[in-house]
């Protein structure tokens, strides 16, 4: 009964609504690409976030994530901007980047009325091994998720594959930040968890559209937020990665629409 109440919920997608939501996903990737080569020491998180906002402004876009959340504390920057031990939702500032930092770098956008969404950490420089370990593991779970996507796989199924690379190489996952549905909403049904068992949870079906983001931490899965009511850090102080892609369950499998 759970699952057919949140299916109810969930708003399948059309061939013209992927489509849209495929050019919102480029314009995220592109901005990727934009941000990459100033991801360096000395640059500032601010910006970062100037660049970022002028690309998507120039493309006809709007970013998402400036301004989104209460009137009393929306968020106020373009990118959310994560800093070795911040999780997620890190607040772009004057801080600049050192040799050795990671930095998850989250970019949402609004196009045409579709939001597309996703995430990268990137080595600011040479990083110390155990980090880079944790990078390239973040990356891998991700990646293990995704291969799973296709229509008859369980919401499970992604989350298994996540926590089993990531705990079996001595990493640990975040529990309480999730994927989430996506379209005209930035975040609608379903809630989709970076861990759990095999064939367990909601049935994918074509036209489902989600992401995929893994949190995975170096040290313990626990985490804090801090007084900004934004900034997740984890509570021990271990760095910790991110890696998200939005995707379009389809006939045949699935479409990474922010690749």
């Amino acid at each position: 009964m759970l699952a057919c109440s949140v299916m109810s919920r969930i708003a399948l997608k059309s061939a013209r609504e992927i489509e849209i939501m495929r050019r919102a996903g480029a314009l995220v990737a592109e901005t990727f690409r934009v941000l990459e080569p100033h991801v360096k020491p000395g640059v500032t998180l601010k910006e970062l976030d100037r660049l970022a906002e002028e690309h998507i402004r120039k493309a006809g876009a709007t970013p998402a994530y400036l301004g989104y959340g209460p009137r009393t504390n929306p968020f106020p920057g373009t990118i959310c901007a994560s800093v070795n031990e911040v999780i997620c939702h890190g607040i772009p500032d004057s801080r600049q980047l050192q040799e050795g930092d990671i930095i998850g770098v989250d970019i949402g956008v609004l196009l045409n009325g579709y939001y597309g969404d996703a995430c990268s950490t990137f080595a600011v420089g040479k990083v110390r091994p155990e980090v880079q370990g944790l990078v390239d593991a973040t990356r891998a779970s991700l990646n293990a998720a995704l291969e799973l996507v296709k229509p008859g796989a369980r919401l499970g199924d992604i989350g298994h594959a996540i926590q089993s690379l990531a705990e079996g190489r001595g990493y640990s996952v975040v529990r309480e930040y999730t994927g989430h549905g996506i379209g005209k909403r930035l975040h609608e049904e379903p809630t989709v968890l970076h861990h759990g068992a095999r064939y367990t949870g909601l049935k994918l079906q074509p036209g489902m559209v989600f992401t995929i983001e893994p949190m995975i931490n170096l040290g313990r899965p626990e985490t804090r937020l801090l007084g900004d009511g934004w900034t997740v850090i984890t509570a021990d102080k271990s760095p910790s990665a991110q890696f998200e892609h939005t995707v379009a369950v389809t006939q045949k499998g699935c479409e990474i629409l922010t690749l």
